[in-house]
């Protein structure tokens, strides 16, 4: 299979899925490699301008990782997530689209640096 792109996980990220019960983190970790190779709205979608999320849906909670895109180098595609949240609910939290332009804003900014 084609990779489609390669994700990281940014610290707020990292630290969010570590957190989780070892079947959690096992779930999480497999559906973003899914989404590397596979185009799956179910699994990572656009939500808002350069916002787009990783969703794991595992005993009734689904857990979300914000990300954005970094096409600026032509050698690799990167998806970085930025940060994550457990919800019980289909609704996205604009603070949490916000959280992650703040962070995908700073990224390119010290990117350049």
């Amino acid at each position: 299979m084609i990779k489609r792109f390669e994700s990281i996980l940014l610290e707020e990220a990292f630290d969010f899925v570590q957190k989780q019960q070892m079947k959690v983190r096992a779930k999480i970790l497999q559906n973003i490699r899914r989404s590397e190779t596979l185009t799956d709205p179910k699994l990572f979608k656009k939500l808002d301008g350069e916002i787009w999320e990783f969703r794991t849906k595992y005993t009734g909670n689904e857990y979300r990782l914000f990300a954005f895109w970094d096409k600026e180098d032509k050698q690799e595609t990167l998806v970085l997530a930025s940060h994550g949240r457990i919800k019980k609910t289909n609704k996205v939290d604009k603070s949490d689209i916000e959280k992650a332009e703040r962070i995908r804003q700073a990224y390119f900014k010290n990117k350049t640096k």
